[in-house]
């Protein structure tokens, strides 16, 4: 277990100007740039800008970074809840972001959904599975054959797919080991 998990250990990132980072299963390129200000990070064409002060500031860039990207999840995240809550058939349920090392959903049984903040670097069809997952728990709080029935019915590809997200688990930690 141990050699399987040293294989897929990924660096952490390096946040310096022309890092490679992910958004919905693009690779996109970070640009830093100096200003006297400190600006609000701005996505344009695969390219993500962040301006301050202080270009060499990598905790203060992984800050702007990080909180840029909980406002897409949080945004993008809340859409496909709606969508797949009516496909369902279910009220829309309260969404909080995670910050879980080890999860990447959760629902509780005050009908709340939380879903960890780095699937937005993900595919789409991956969000798209966990978000599904979550709401399944809304018809049955747990792992049964009836739970998998439910997930199935909306995610058919769902085993390909939980597959997928497990072989890229290390690579959207690496954001912020």
């Amino acid at each position: 277990k141990l050699e399987a998990r040293q294989e897929h250990v990924v660096e952490a990132i390096q946040w310096q100007d022309g890092v490679s980072l992910m958004l919905l299963g693009n690779v996109i390129t970070l640009s830093i740039k100096h200003d006297v200000r400190s600006r609000n990070v701005e996505y344009l064409a695969g390219v993500l800008y962040v301006a301050l002060p202080t270009v060499d500031d990598e905790a203060a860039i992984a800050r702007k970074v990080l909180q840029w990207y909980r406002k897409q999840a949080l945004t993008d995240f809340g859409r496909r809840l709606e969508l797949l809550s009516a496909r369902l058939g279910v009220a829309t349920p309260k969404l909080y972001l995670s910050n879980a090392q080890s999860r990447w959903g959760s629902c509780n049984g005050k009908k709340e959904v939380r879903l960890n903040w780095r699937l937005i670097q993900a595919p789409p069809h991956i969000i798209n599975y966990v978000t599904a997952h979550e709401l399944a728990h809304l018809k049955e709080m747990n792992h049964s054959a009836k739970f998998w029935a439910v997930v199935e019915s909306m995610f058919a590809d769902y085993k390909k797919t939980e597959k997928e997200l497990k072989a890229l688990s290390p690579l959207l930690h690496a954001i912020d080991q």
